[in-house]
């Protein structure tokens, strides 16, 4: 099996840490590995050292970054299956937090939110390689089309 890179964990400068951490912990259920301090909290899934890092090294009441500027899109958390997408995304609607948009990718399946510091967030699961589309010279063919909410949270 071939190795690479790939993107270890995610580090946001948030402006209030226990309201962050009630997002990440509360609502998407990543486990708190790790404090540094009063002003950084580390959190993972299944006890890995950090997926996500959040800081107030910025200060307390630190402002959002203005609409229409550079930085962070989103950052992406893939679920292994349909089924605990599924699960995650229910427990973020029964926590109030208002979705996005979500989008079927062809490749995956995808549900966009916002953290409480206006951050994206994409919650989403590929689906198996065979079935990815492909274009008759065998090159991916990604795609945006809506995605039926209704048929994964029946999962």
């Amino acid at each position: 099996m071939e190795s690479h890179p790939h993107i270890g964990h995610v580090h946001l400068t948030v402006s209030n840490l226990d309201r962050a951490l009630a997002f990440y912990r509360d609502v998407l259920g990543l486990e708190v590995t790790a404090r540094y301090g009063r002003d950084a909290v580390f959190l993972s899934f299944g006890g890995y050292h950090h997926h996500i890092g959040l800081n107030t090294w910025a200060g307390q009441g630190a402002p959002r970054p203005a609409p229409g500027t550079t930085g962070l899109y989103h950052f992406a958390i893939l679920y292994p299956d349909r089924l605990t997408l599924a699960v995650a995304v229910r427990r973020v609607l029964e926590r109030g937090v208002p979705l996005e948009g979500a989008a079927d990718h062809g490749v995956s399946e995808a549900v966009y939110l916002r953290d409480p510091d206006g951050n994206g967030v994409e919650l989403y699961r590929d689906r198996p390689e065979h079935e990815w589309p492909r274009g008759p010279d065998g090159v991916l063919v990604m795609v945006t089309r809506g995605l039926d909410l209704e048929a994964l949270l029946k999962e």
